[in-house]
């Protein structure tokens, strides 16, 4: 069996190393750049710095409207991105800076009713990321097949109670337990950290899969990309359990 095919056996909702297959299928030409890991993470980094930008503009501003637009226009960048990948190069900096102002928004908002929690949340972001780097690193849970079905399964029910509770929320319905107070609400917090989490193993897998595959350079803005959707999520999530711990003193 090839190692292209091999590829097409897995998905990730927003890289998936299927994608990566066929983005080098498509270019298969001597003089096309390809990926590597090194330009991966310089992307990564040009783009946290577009979103720390906008999120410092709008966490002084706590602009609702630019929090809120922020959130929808950025989702709907990234689903416009998975479906026009050569386009990477200028959507994920336009995701980064619109994910920024909606995380600098949320930020504000946490942060006016809690001291230091912005802080604390950061931190542990950081520790959770190079918790699951060194676990990568280490091949303490390898990346297999089984694995990115599981992960990307449960991220998708994830992303779906949310979309639910999106609804019922503007009908006024809330779903229980779901970011509320006590020990069941954080142990479902937890449950999903533990899922973004797991998250970055798909992520860091798909950093080196790029440049071992030979995908395009393209896809390095659109590797840095997925990382930073994953990166936002846990910090979102460390939010709000912190507040929920917060209010359980």
């Amino acid at each position: 069996m090839s190692r292209f095919s091999r590829l097409t056996r897995s998905s990730n909702p927003v890289m998936n190393e299927s994608v990566l297959a066929k983005s080098r299928a498509e270019h298969l030409v001597g003089s096309e750049d390809l990926m590597t890991v090194q330009g991966a993470i310089n992307k990564t980094f040009i783009l946290f710095g577009i979103m720390m930008l906008t999120a410092g503009y709008n966490f002084f501003a706590q602009n609702t409207i630019l929090t809120i637009g922020g959130a929808i226009a950025g989702l709907i960048v990234v689903f416009i991105a998975v479906f026009k990948k050569e386009k990477s190069n200028i959507l994920a900096p336009i995701y980064a800076a619109l994910e920024g102002l909606f995380v600098g928004g949320i930020s504000a908002m946490f942060a006016a009713g809690l001291s230091g929690i912005i802080l604390q949340a950061v931190s542990l972001t950081m520790m959770v990321f190079f918790m699951m780097l060194f676990i990568y690193k280490s091949g303490i849970i390898p990346v297999t097949n089984k694995l990115r079905t599981g992960i990307v399964m449960a991220t998708g029910s994830i992303f779906l109670v949310y979309m639910l509770s999106w609804i019922l929320g503007m009908f006024g319905i809330n779903m229980p337990f779901l970011h509320e107070g006590g020990t069941i609400g954080i142990v479902i917090s937890l449950v999903i950290i533990g899922v973004a989490a797991l998250n970055l193993l798909l992520d860091f897998d798909m950093f080196e899969k790029g440049e071992e595959y030979g995908a395009p350079s393209y896809m390095e803005w659109f590797a840095g990309m997925a990382l930073l959707i994953t990166l936002v999520w846990i910090y979102i999530e460390i939010l709000r359990l912190l507040a929920i711990l917060s209010s359980s003193d």
